[in-house]
């Protein structure tokens, strides 16, 4: 995973070695509960990328097993009873079009970053036909690794919209 300045003010710095000493530390089993989601309503065609994506999301993402949503839906996923969320057919965000906003590349796919408070970072792919929402657990605050099991299968399923 790599930094990216072309489109965002200042560049994000990613490192794998937090998340897999994280990992090593919290275990990476997952339980069957469902973890509460928003489910998004893009347009049909969105919808359709995104069920496209659906279909090819990995079962583990940073040595997380992926689980259902509550509700089950084809425009959301999760990995780890929730400590990596993806809801697809997102509204476009606001904060793209602040100039100064951050955002990274991963494996092909660009993201902006958004920090909520109390809350650990959210990324939404940027330039795609269909925005992808990606939600970090606080154990996530600097270390956004997870992105990079995405880009593979966003570049696959939703097309550029540049």
């Amino acid at each position: 995973m790599t930094s990216s300045r072309r489109r965002f003010g200042h560049p994000l710095l990613l490192g794998t070695s937090a998340a897999a000493l994280l990992l090593a530390a919290t275990g990476c089993s997952s339980t069957d509960a469902a973890v509460s989601v928003t489910v998004p309503a893009p347009s049909g065609e969105a919808a359709a990328y995104c069920r496209a994506l659906h279909k090819e999301l990995p079962k583990t993402v940073a040595g997380l097993d992926r689980g259902d949503t509550g509700p089950k839906s084809e425009l959301t996923a999760q990995w780890g009873d929730g400590a990596i969320v993806l809801r697809c057919g997102v509204p476009r965000p606001a904060k793209m079009d602040d100039p100064m906003a951050k955002g990274t590349e991963a494996d092909g796919v660009d993201w902006m970053l958004e920090q909520p408070e109390d809350a650990g970072p959210r990324f939404t792919t940027t330039y795609r036909k269909a925005y992808v929402e990606v939600s970090l657990s606080t154990a996530y605050a600097h270390d956004a690794s997870p992105l990079a099991a995405f880009g593979p299968v966003i570049a696959k399923t939703v097309p550029s919209s540049l």
